[in-house]
């Protein structure tokens, strides 16, 4: 380590030190990058790194993390990306990844640890809707009983999950005004009568929100859907008029992009001209790339407009003519400073 850099500075909670899990390296660094910002823009302190650590994965498949510096008494923050597309490493591996690393630096002695997950596993199960277990649940004890004292995340899927925590606290952040600044400025003047469309009921108040700060009118797409088979959807119906205009749905996340394609098709017959989209967590589970590579193709959806949450590689975002990519990185560093600083949050986790 060069001799005048530091790992930690001083804040009110005691030193603050960010580690990263092996999926969490990239956006853990652009957070330490703006965290330096901000630390250099307020104290003139010495640069923040990531502490030196190693996630081992043995060939049975067992994972261990190996802390390599002292955290002894720091205000302790580890950062994971559970869905990584440019990893092999499956969601379970992630998230086991994650809770040896939790509980390295609680055995490490670390005074408070904070678990960085902008992706939220399992967030989906958050209700019995058959003979199946709450695994949303699950994770928030996992996460607890490895020792960790908060949790950060951006748009968690069921806001439900914050009552599955007994003992640590949930921040649950928001991607909406980053996105929305980076439709304002660059497609805001390309578009006609703009409406605001929610893929489903469950999107409706987030397309209230966008409605609101963009002063567009709002529509909903109501589905209804057949639990008994996968994916399967029975019905759907648009609330809202969106005849000769253009429509913009924003989402918490897309998966295998079979609501966004659903929803852009009802939109379609319905008279909408240009359909974009805006996504917290673009996953683009199995073969949704294809799918919207189609959908751009054959003029369905102008643009997908996602953040760096779930990160697809620069050359992914420089080859890809539907797609835009927003940072979220500078939400979590402020989050994490005034955490450490304890400053308030809450105008940040709007």
């Amino acid at each position: 380590m060069d001799s005048t850099t530091i790992v930690r500075t001083k804040g009110e909670r005691g030193a603050l030190s960010i580690m990263a899990c092996d999926s969490g390296h990239a956006f853990a660094q652009r957070v330490v990058n703006h965290l330096n910002d901000i630390i250099n823009h307020e104290s003139h302190s010495l640069p923040l790194r990531l502490i030196n650590s190693e996630e081992v994965h043995f060939a049975n498949g067992e994972i261990k993390t190996v802390l390599k510096e002292n955290i002894r008494g720091d205000d302790h923050y580890i950062v994971q990306c559970i869905d990584d597309p440019l990893s092999p490493n499956t969601v379970n591996d992630n998230l086991m990844a994650l809770l040896t690393a939790i509980n390295a630096a609680f055995q490490s002695d670390a005074d408070s640890i904070t678990v960085v997950v902008p992706q939220f596993p399992y967030s989906r199960q958050e209700r019995k809707k058959t003979r199946e277990g709450i695994t949303a649940k699950q994770i928030a004890q996992f996460i607890e009983i490895s020792g960790a004292n908060r949790v950060i995340t951006l748009d968690i899927h069921a806001e439900a999950i914050m009552g599955f925590f007994t003992s640590a606290k949930l921040e649950n952040l928001h991607a909406s005004n980053y996105l929305i600044n980076h439709f304002q400025k660059i497609y805001r003047n390309q578009t006609h009568d703009l409406v605001i469309a929610a893929a489903d009921v469950g999107g409706a108040e987030r397309a209230r929100y966008y409605s609101k700060q963009m002063k567009a009118h709002l529509a909903i797409v109501d589905k209804a859907r057949d639990y008994s088979n996968k994916g399967v959807i029975e019905s759907m119906r648009l609330v809202g008029e969106v005849d000769g205009k253009d429509v913009l749905i924003p989402d918490d996340m897309v998966s295998t992009g079979g609501t966004i394609i659903n929803a852009a098709n009802l939109l379609r017959d319905k008279g909408a001209q240009n359909i974009y989209v805006t996504c917290s967590l673009p996953f683009f589970n199995g073969n949704a790339i294809e799918l919207m590579n189609e959908a751009y193709e054959n003029g369905l959806i102008k643009r997908v407009i996602g953040t760096d949450a779930v990160f697809h590689g620069t050359e992914f975002v420089k080859n890809t003519p539907w797609y835009d990519e927003v940072s979220i990185a500078p939400l979590f560093a402020e989050v994490i400073y005034n955490i450490n600083q304890k400053r308030s949050v809450s105008d940040l986790l709007r």
